[in-house]
């Protein structure tokens, strides 16, 4: 195995040692380095185990190691070994034999066959499972299937061992060489070493920043035009994440100059290759902010989304044909007379106006704030419809969404991936060559609709139905690229919309309401005499996030009677820090999902997953489920099988998805998520710790957004002086999108 040396300094090193030992257990992890502190047994007896520190990996628990570096001491942790590489030894004695195939890192084997197997084998075991698996049918046990799938387990963890022996030098996480390996297998040391760009395009968890790196410790020179091309490329995928379809041409020349410390004009010379590559990036003139025309520079799906949504909505808004012709010349008084009798209540004017919209123009928008009456008259709507046998199709971007909309209408609602089909690789099985087959198509929580999934959508509702987009434009938008609820309510926009903006009476006796509005309209929320909304003051920020724990698991289960796994939501502005979603999902865990030692566990990096952990999905997986598992999916961890080295989870679309112990960085920790990855989720109630040290994330659209999930309480925990800010702070600027232009334009 190749050596990592350290940095020297002008004081004497330690000597280089050896050490070998077997790897017992991994204490810490550092999943995008390497680093890792674990306990080795070196065979002194006495049960003592050494700590080690340093770059391992790839290593397994229950491997035998042959490490090189240096002896030191830690104050807390007294003597310690600081790894500099490290190889695998295979294991030379029975017991070391048994230990190594019982630790779980043979897939199919665990501490039972590891028993059988070198019971039967003995010394030989290891011999025989790397010349002739065939044999291991032997073992009482052992079928062919189980055969089958310990020998390809030993040859994907060899081939994985290689590449990851590469990949040492350049620091790369081992989940991340594992995913290198899957996605080139044999060819993956030889891209890595000549196309080292490709990752960051390839595979998921590498962007340009590591592969970058990799790029370097092969040679790949600083100012390679290749190099230059692929840091353009990541600037916009930077900025497509932080919600932009395109950047300013002149911003984009800058923001990659500074990344890639390269000159000027290198960047615009390898700009105008790109502009000149159909797969590359296409450039074109579009309003700024100031509506003075500026060039903007795309990345090529984004462009042909934006230009393909504007299209198939204007072409959807002029279509002759309608699918539901019956309320061309309806009798509306008649009609909604037979709506009050069948719902027991009178629409307000403007739902009536919504309901007429909806069901006379093609495309249309509800919009409106919690308590304005949305979800009768999205309901008043679907009756209307059905009573004329029209196909009504219900769709949400999230699991929950859809549940929510399903129970309110009586029909069934899936999320908009489920309704499209979505395959892998991104391609829905409906689209305009096959569209649905609906009259009405009503999407819900339409503030959370991304420019490339509403393209998707769109261009799968056929010519003459209708379309209608319901959604609360005062909330945050959507996680990835593009404005299309607020695009869609432009000024410019042909689209027609309502918005409902009388609070029903019933509703303004809620505080969550109330406050939703109040905070909507830059007014500070009440915050004390109310029944369903409370805030606990806490002007320091660890000391919130303690409290918000201590709400979330104890306090609010105790007095409302509470899951406070199922019911109970934390939503934090930011994910870093001590009040930040990624520190409270560890202190929730340990208070909700505590170690228990009947309890199996498997370590990932830097967290540990356990049987009932609420998670959630953080990337788009089109590989999994019956049509995939999206980002923001919730599920709970139902089964744990350290053998075949598996997890379960069950979503809250009641789909069961299995997952391999190396796809677990597609999964986080769920008791504490940000307000902005719970856009679409309802909870009967939130914990939201609104601290100073979020201060830079503190707007008003966002806490907004924060006590709109909430059914039934809201709990505020942190100063007064953060909340006041949060209140004040209107969102800084537009997102770059042209959509409301391309609606505008003729043609």
């Amino acid at each position: 195995m190749t050596s990592r040396t350290g940095t020297t300094t002008g004081l004497p090193q330690p000597r280089l040692a050896v050490l070998e030992g077997v790897l017992e257990r991994i204490t810490y992890a550092n999943e995008e380095n390497g680093y890792t502190v674990a306990r080795v047994d070196t065979g002194r007896g006495g049960g003592d185990l050494l700590t080690v520190v340093g770059s391992l990996l790839g290593a397994q628990v229950g491997e035998s190691l042959r490490m090189e570096g240096r002896w030191g001491s830690h104050a807390q942790y007294g003597k310690q070994f600081t790894v500099e590489n490290y190889t695998t030894l295979l294991p030379a004695t029975i017991q070391g034999i048994r230990r190594y195939l019982g630790s779980g890192l043979v897939k199919g084997i665990g501490p039972v066959f590891a028993d059988r197997i070198t019971e039967h084998f003995g010394l030989d075991t290891l011999r025989v499972i790397e010349e002739e698996p065939k044999r291991l049918i032997e073992v009482p046990g052992l079928g062919p299937k189980r055969t089958k799938k310990i020998a390809d387990a030993w040859e994907e963890q060899k081939a994985i061992k290689e590449v990851m022996v590469f990949l040492q030098g350049v620091g790369v996480s081992t989940s991340i060489a594992v995913r290198i390996y899957k996605k080139y297998a044999d060819a993956s040391i030889s891209i890595v070493k000549n196309e080292p760009y490709r990752l960051a395009a390839d595979v998921w968890g590498i962007g340009f920043l590591t592969a970058d790196r990799i790029a370097q410790s092969v040679g790949i020179p600083h100012d390679s035009p290749e190099r230059v091309k692929a840091g353009l490329q990541y600037a916009l995928s930077q900025s497509t994440d932080q919600g932009h379809c395109f950047l300013p041409e002149e911003q984009l020349i800058s923001d990659a100059v500074k990344l890639l410390q390269v000159d000027t004009g290198l960047v615009i010379e390898c700009l105008g290759d790109l502009a000149q590559d159909p797969e590359g990036v296409v450039r074109e003139q579009v309003p700024g902010p100031d509506g003075e025309p500026l060039t903007g520079v795309y990345l090529v799906p984004f462009h042909r989304a934006e230009l393909s949504l504007a299209g198939r909505l204007k072409r959807l808004l002029r279509a002759d044909e309608d699918r539901m012709p019956g309320f061309a010349d309806v009798d509306w008084a008649k009609a909604l007379g037979w709506l009050k009798e069948r719902t027991g209540t009178s629409l307000a004017t403007e739902q009536e106006e919504a309901v007429r919209l909806a069901l006379t123009r093609k495309v249309a928008v509800l919009t409106g704030g919690p308590g304005c009456g949305k979800s009768f008259t999205v309901r008043s709507i679907v009756e209307l419809a059905r009573a004329k046998k029209a196909k009504v199709v219900l769709a949400a971007p999230t699991g929950r969404a859809a549940k929510r909309l399903a129970e309110l209408t009586g029909a069934e609602a899936s999320t908009v991936h489920r309704l499209l089909e979505l395959k892998p690789g991104g391609d829905a099985a409906y689209d305009q060559d096959r569209p649905l087959d609906a009259d009405l198509v009503v999407v819900d929580e339409a503030s959370m609709l991304d420019l490339l999934l509403a393209n998707k959508l769109v261009k799968a509702v056929p010519q003459g139905a209708h379309l209608l987009f319901v959604g609360d434009v005062d909330q945050l938008p959507s996680v990835g690229a593009g404005e299309v609820l607020r695009d869609l309510l432009a000024e410019r926009s042909p689209v027609p919309a309502v918005r409902l903006t009388r609070i029903f009476r019933q509703a303004q006796q809620s505080g969550v309401v109330t406050n939703a509005h109040r905070i909507n309209s830059g007014v500070p929320p009440i915050t004390q005499g109310l029944s369903d909304f409370f805030l606990f003051v806490e002007d320091e920020t660890e000391d919130a996030g303690r409290v918000t724990v201590d709400v979330a698991a104890r306090r609010i289960p105790a007095k409302f009677g509470l899951d406070p796994r199922r019911d109970v939501q934390v939503l934090a502005p930011m994910h870093r820090g001590p009040a930040g979603a990624g520190t409270l999902n560890g202190l929730l865990q340990q208070a909700i999902t505590p170690a228990r030692p009947e309890l199996a566990e498997k370590r990932f990096g830097g967290r540990t997953f356990r049987v009932g952990d609420k998670v959630t999905q953080i990337r788009n997986n089109y590989e999994k489920g019956a049509n995939g598992v999206f980002n923001g999916t919730v599920g709970v961890v139902t089964a744990l099988d350290l053998v075949d080295q598996k997890l379960k989870v069950l979503t809250d679309e009641d789909e069961e998805v299995d997952y391999d112990f190396d796809e677990l960085d597609e999964l986080a920790h769920a008791y504490a998520v940000t307000i902005h990855r719970s856009q679409g989720s309802e909870y009967p109630a939130v914990v939201i710790p609104v601290t100073t040290g979020a201060w830079m994330m503190l707007q008003r659209n966002l806490l907004y957004t924060a006590v709109t999930r909430a059914k039934k309480l809201v709990v505020l925990v942190g100063s007064r002086k953060a909340l006041g800010q949060a209140v004040r702070t209107v969102s800084a600027g537009r997102r770059c999108t042209a959509l409301d232009h391309r609606l505008g334009g003729i043609g």
